[in-house]
């Protein structure tokens, strides 16, 4: 369809289409940016600060741990047909009474990963990503770090069908040298998970972030469950997630019952 500026009709029905397609246009544009959130491995620049608070730690259950995870997650164009996700965990840590009658606040050990991933899904509509992930023994204080370096492997697979995202995400690290003084490591971590995204950018999901120490023969199986909801402040989309986590099982030091989540996305789409 033509229209002409010296036309008013025609000229009033593209406006009216306008204003109408617009709030359409950006809702649709909303909604893909919040599963590409929910898709570990996609092609889009964020950075998550995830505020995260336990407690009941310890033989008394005293204790109680603040955590803000810095996460930026920055995809990296190798060719025509693969990226390269870079994912960074950098934990900054506030705790009291993990060890009895002590305190500490400071920089936790961060966890590098970096994920090999098509650009294009699979067979059967199967996005997927693997590589290496790096114990890096960053902590300021003895009690937030276990003072020795670590790698090994990193996957992801899931499925994006209609409003629906599920998959899982796995590594296993071994980590030795740093501190003879200090036990070796060789922890399996799995993360299954489940998310619905609404049409207006609310996404509902659930997951665990199990961990299973070899070492001591211990798991912990924290549950998440979490809404969130993307906004643009002017121009800037952001995630605004909260949520509740349940400890199914922890060590006997370990948190106990309830705990919660709050995190701050920003998004930085191409």
């Amino acid at each position: 369809m033509n229209f002409r500026s010296d036309s008013s009709a025609p000229a009033a029905v593209f406006t009216v289409a306008a204003i109408l397609g617009a709030p359409a246009a950006q809702a649709q544009d909303s909604e893909e940016l919040a599963k590409k959130l929910s898709n570990p491995v996609a092609a889009l620049i964020s950075v998550p600060f995830q505020y995260n608070y336990d407690h009941k730690y310890g033989s008394d259950e005293s204790g109680h741990k603040n955590v803000l995870n810095v996460q930026p997650v920055v995809p990296i164009e190798l060719n025509a047909e693969w990226n390269m996700i870079s994912r960074t965990i950098v934990p900054i840590v506030s705790q009291t009474n993990i060890q009895p009658g002590t305190s500490q606040t400071g920089l936790g050990d961060i966890t590098q990963s970096l994920f090999f991933s098509p650009k294009a899904p699979g067979p059967g509509g199967i996005i997927w990503g693997v590589g290496p992930a790096f114990y890096l023994p960053t902590g300021t204080d003895s009690a937030l770090s276990a003072r020795k370096w670590g790698a090994g492997p990193t996957i992801v697979l899931l499925k994006q069908e209609g409003p629906w995202t599920y998959g899982m995400l796995a590594n296993h690290i071994w980590a030795g040298g740093g501190d003879s003084n200090r036990l070796s490591i060789s922890n399996t971590f799995i993360q299954p998970f489940l998310s619905y995204t609404t049409k207006d950018a609310w996404t509902f999901g659930v997951n665990t972030e199990s961990t299973y120490d070899w070492k001591n023969k211990q798991w912990s199986v924290p549950v998440n469950l979490t809404v969130g909801k993307l906004i643009k402040v002017g121009k800037q989309p952001i995630s605004l997630t909260g949520g509740l986590r349940y400890w199914a099982e922890s060590p006997d030091s370990g948190p106990k019952d309830l705990g919660f989540r709050f995190v701050v996305t920003f998004l930085f789409p191409k």
